[in-house]
């Protein structure tokens, strides 16, 4: 199996804890050079210095921006391409907070387009030329379950993974024939800030305590446990690699079965 990714160059959003830094250890450790992209410099800095080096000519570089700011984002990947062309994108960043979705404002809804369609627009005009130009290119975005089965308390966040979904599907029609593929990987119940962020609003919402909620959601899940940021990484990482070629235009859940839609 064709897993080896010498000389590709991948940017890893939201790199900064999670899911994304777990994915840019396992491009990483399949030979990219990986460039990691979040808000907060620091952190980012140390993520990039942690990588593993263990292929010729592997680099790995950080890049600070916020994902909402399309005109700074913009300018960032601009220089980025002109030092390194990108091979592989994972589109992944912070989801919505909480709440229904006729109780949300048109701000809330118009902050997380922002920051994930259009975000991920912006990064798509900086990058194709040159995935194109190579005639390699895998493009990953890191949503959610909600869009097979919308999530009850988080209506601004289902509406715009479904959005997201339906622009990646569009985009693997019209790319494939360049060699680049658009796939979105869709994590379950999964150890991360996230989910303790949910867990702890839910349990304010409710009166109960997180524990109570946590062991509610695990016994939805048939696996009987939440999901590591590296297993959802895992199947990410392999989406981006030569042996995913012919893997286009789907939404893989990293659930461990929780999702009961069969498409």
């Amino acid at each position: 199996m064709h897993l080896n990714l010498s000389g590709r160059h991948a940017l890893v959003c939201g790199a900064s804890g999670g899911i994304g830094r777990a994915t840019a250890v396992e491009l990483a450790e399949l030979g990219a050079s990986v460039t990691v992209l979040a808000r907060s410099a620091d952190t980012l800095q140390t993520v990039a210095e942690s990588l593993p080096r263990s292929h010729p000519g592997q680099f790995h570089d950080w890049r600070q921006v916020d994902m909402g700011d399309t005109a700074a984002l913009a300018q960032v990947a601009g220089q980025l391409v002109a030092d390194h062309p990108v091979h592989i994108v994972i589109n992944n960043t912070g989801g919505p907070p909480g709440g229904s979705a006729h109780a949300a404002d048109r701000a809330a809804y118009e902050t997380a387009f922002r920051q994930h369609l259009l975000a991920g627009q912006t990064l798509l005009h900086a990058v194709l030329p040159g995935m194109r130009a190579e005639g390699y290119g895998r493009w990953v975005n890191v949503i959610s379950t909600s869009v097979k089965e919308p999530i009850a308390g988080l209506g601004v966040s289902n509406t715009v993974r479904a959005a997201v979904a339906g622009w990646a599907k569009t985009l693997a029609g019209e790319l494939a024939a360049d060699g680049v593929t658009v796939n979105n990987v869709l994590p379950g119940y999964t150890r991360t800030a996230r989910l303790d962020s949910l867990l702890a609003a839910q349990a304010q919402a409710s009166g109960r305590s997180t524990e109570e909620i946590a062991q509610q959601l695990i016994d939805s899940v048939p696996a009987r446990r939440f999901g590591e940021a590296s297993e959802v990484a895992a199947m990410i990482a392999f989406l981006c690699t030569p042996a995913a070629a012919y893997v286009n235009g789907v939404s893989i859940a990293v659930d461990g079965g929780r999702t009961r839609a069969l498409s």
